[in-house]
This record gives C-alpha cells, sequence and structure tokens, in this order.
C-alpha cells in the first residue's frame, strides 16, 4: 500500500492537480482499493469535525496578524532599526535581512510572507550599495524560512493538531533551534565575507545615539511576541486565544506606529482568506487521507516494512531525512508535511522517539525544501522582488545557508535537547 499511495501521490502532482484535492484522490483512492469497509462515508463527519476544531481558528488570526504588520509599513521602519545595529558585521546589510526575517518570523508564522516582506524592504538597498545579488539574495529567501520555525508557527499548529501533540510545547521547542538558525546564518555569512570581502558591500557605523533610538522601532514587535509567547506559557490563554490577542494588538501598534486605512484592511483581510482556504483545504484532504490510511492497515504495514529493513533507530532517522531531502525538490512544503505525518509520524515513535522532538527536526528539513530549486517558494518569492537578474543566482546564495541548516539537522539528533529542554523546563 505504501508503494501505490507514493506513486499515485507522485503521478497526482505531476499532472499540477492542487495539493489539496490530491490528497481527497489518494484517500478515495485507499478507501476504494485497500479497505474492506465504506469509509467514504465517514467523509462528511470527518470534514466538519476537522474544520470545526477551535484549534485551527489560529491559523487565519496569525496570518492576518502577519498581514497588518506588513502592509501598515511596520517592516521597513524595522528593517531600518536593525540596519543600524548589524550592520557593522562582515556583510553588512546582509544581517539585517537575517534579523528583520528573525523579528517577522516571531508574529507571522509564515515563510512566505516573512520572505516577500524582507525582499520588498530590501531589495532596492542591495542595488544601491553595491551588495553581491546572490549573497544578499539568497540570505533573504534562507531567513524567511524562520517563520515555521520560531513561534507562532503555522506549521507547528497544524503539526500538532495532525499529530494530537501539544501546540504550546512545540512553540517552546521551536524557539532554541530557530533562534540557533539565525545566528547560524549570519556567522556563515560572517565567515563568507571574511573570505571574499567584496561580496558584502560596505560595512557601515551608527552613532550610540542612532542605535539607542532605533530601539524604539523594535519595541512593538518585540512586546507582540511577548504577549503572545508569554499568555500561552503563563496559561492565559490558549494558541487560539493569543492569536486574537495578537491581532488585536497588530492593529493598536500599525495605529501607533504605522499606517492604517480601510484600504488596508480590506487587502488584509482579503490576503487573510486566500491563504487560509488554501491552507484549510490541505488539512482537511490531509485528515481524510489520513483517516482512510489507518484505518486500512498502514501501522501493521509499516511494522513489517521496518522488520524487515533491520534498520536501528538512528538508521531510521537517518532515512527520514534522507526522505525528506528528496521530496522537498518536488513538493510544496505544507503539502510535504500534511502528506508524510501519517507514514512517518507512527514509524518514527515506534522507534521511540519523541514527537514533539521529530516535529522540529521535521520543520528544518521542511525549510530546507523551501529554498532548494524547482519548488522552493522562497527562491521565487525573492526572485519576484528582485525584478532583474537570474533565478540561479538566488539558488547558488542560498547554498552556504542550506548548508547551516544540515548542520542544525545533524545537531539535533546528536543532542536532541536542544529542542527538548525548554519543553521539560518550562512546558510541564
Amino acid at each position: 500500500m505504501i508503494g501505490y499511495v507514493t506513486i499515485g501521490l507522485l503521478g497526482l502532482l505531476a499532472l499540477s492537480i492542487p495539493v489539496g484535492i490530491v490528497l481527497f484522490l489518494l484517500g478515495f483512492g485507499v478507501d476504494a482499493f485497500f479497505s474492506p469497509f465504506p469509509l467514504i462515508r465517514g467523509l462528511g463527519n470527518l470534514v466538519w469535525s476537522t474544520s470545526n476544531n477551535a484549534t485551527l481558528i489560529a491559523i487565519p488570526f496569525f496570518v492576518l496578524l502577519g498581514e497588518i504588520l506588513v502592509r501598515s509599513g511596520i517592516a521597513t521602519r524595522t528593517y531600518a532599526a536593525l540596519d543600524r545595529w548589524v550592520s557593522w558585521l562582515p556583510g553588512g546589510l546582509v544581517h539585517a535581512n537575517v534579523a528583520t526575517a528573525t523579528m517577522f518570523s516571531a508574529t507571522s508564522g509564515s515563510s512566505v510572507a516573512t520572505a516577500a516582506t524582507v525582499a520588498t524592504v530590501a531589495m532596492p538597498q542591495a542595488e544601491k550599495l553595491g551588495y553581491d545579488p546572490k549573497l544578499f539574495s539568497g540570505a533573504i529567501a534562507a531567513g524567511g524560512t524562520l517563520g515555521i520555525m520560531i513561534p507562532p508557527s503555522i506549521n507547528l499548529i497544524v503539526y500538532g493538531f495532525l499529530t494530537q501533540t501539544s501546540i504550546p510545547r512545540l512553540f517552546l521547542a521551536g524557539l532554541v533551534p530557530g533562534l540557533a538558525l539565525a545566528l547560524g546564518f549570519m556567522a556563515i555569512t560572517v565567515i563568507i565575507c571574511l573570505i571574499r570581502p567584496s561580496l558584502g558591500g560596505t560595512r557601515r557605523m551608527f552613532p550610540l545615539g542612532d542605535m539607542l533610538r532605533a530601539l524604539l522601532q523594535l519595541l512593538p514587535i518585540v512586546l507582540l511576541f511577548t504577549i503572545i509567547i508569554g499568555t500561552i506559557y503563563k496559561g492565559w490563554a490558549t494558541p487560539t486565544e493569543a492569536a486574537a490577542v495578537g491581532v488585536a494588538g497588530a492593529v493598536t501598534i500599525a495605529a501607533f506606529f504605522g499606517n492604517v486605512s480601510r484600504a488596508i484592511f480590506v487587502e488584509a483581510i482579503l490576503g487573510t482568506v486566500k491563504i487560509t482556504s488554501m491552507i484549510m483545504l490541505v488539512v482537511i484532504g490531509a485528515s481524510f487521507l489520513n483517516f482512510t490510511l489507518a484505518s486500512a492497515g498502514l501501522g501493521r504495514e509499516l511494522e513489517t516494512f521496518l522488520d524487515g529493513l533491520g534498520l536501528s533507530p538512528l538508521g531510521t532517522i537517518l532515512v527520514v531525512v534522507l526522505i525528506y531531502i528528496v521530496l522537498g525538490f518536488f513538493i510544496e512544503t505544507l503539502s510535504l508535511m500534511v502528506v508524510t505525518i501519517p507514514i512517518i509520524v507512527p514509524l518514527v515513535v515506534a522507534q521511540g522517539y519523541d514527537p514533539i522532538w521529530f516535529g522540529i527536526l521535521m520543520i528544518v528539513l521542511i525549510e530546507m525544501a523551501l529554498i532548494t530549486p524547482p519548488v522552493g517558494l522562497n527562491l521565487y518569492v525573492v526572485q519576484g522582488a528582485r525584478k532583474s537578474g537570474k533565478m540561479s543566482e538566488v539558488m547558488l546564495g542560498t547554498i552556504p545557508y542550506v548548508i547551516a541548516m544540515l548542520i542544525m539537522v545533524a545537531l539535533l539528533i546528536a543532542f536532541p535537547a536542544i529542542a527538548l529542554f525548554l519543553p521539560s523546563v518550562l512546558g510541564g
């Protein structure tokens, strides 16, 4: 059954059928050919129970939060403020790209939205100051991937929902690896620019007074992140309630520091509806596929398959990593996640691994898929913002940051406490 489902998945995706529809078609196929029971009769109840889950209401709230901050001009202010603090490093403004992406990852929850925001603000600066287009655009694409790691993350919410794992604990688990990846991106930029100074443009120093005043522009984002994560950790709000509080905070910040108008709210709401509709179609399709695969005996088949391979737990994880790297070249990231969760997660948990730890490992691998061709969405987002040059420049520019992600994968496997320390200390 695993082989047939895999071939069916790749074949339907090759036909450019929308991923949500592909998941439903695979579910119908499993029902028709592998189940002795008419599973399709439970489709209506399954669709209703999935879409009626209060946890998923957090998704449109977090999307709307990011849309408001982006469209109100807060992104431009944040970028200018971080420029004053990090442009003295070898690599100059490249570090502002990573730092701004990190800040917005802590509020938007979407990698593509983060990359688009930073690219729109940063690209004009690269042309003015003579930065190498490959390194500069590669840093934006890589920095944007942090949107699905640093909480609040839409992908972590979906993972928690589909695996019945604690979302607050997933948020805590993603914080240290996310910040470590950001520092890793900056470190690898420093190394490259020390070897080839011409790639990093001009290093700039600002008066201390300007740097201190710039901190005022960062306070709203830091405060908003603290409110969202703090209320979840303290038990004052669920992730859904914290997302609603975050939207109220974003509106307040936009009104005080940015630009607010009826047109901005209309654009933000329309953008939220489009993104949420796409996500929900994929999530509901994945829930139906999960249901049919489990009912058709996927668990037993996986157990037999693993026994036949005779792999150790570490060997199993290494095979899983390889599978995600290969599939990441061809399948869009959210789709890759929800398609593989019903197959891979039971396999990994059966080997004795923590599902929270594996969720973070999966997210790093999903992040890598965002910047590897031919389907890496962030590559297209950044190239669209450039409006000139070749796509190959963006692809080449991401190579050092892919290496940094592979190092993080190795560290997570060798030292699971990187992801599990905060949940064990703060998560109860």
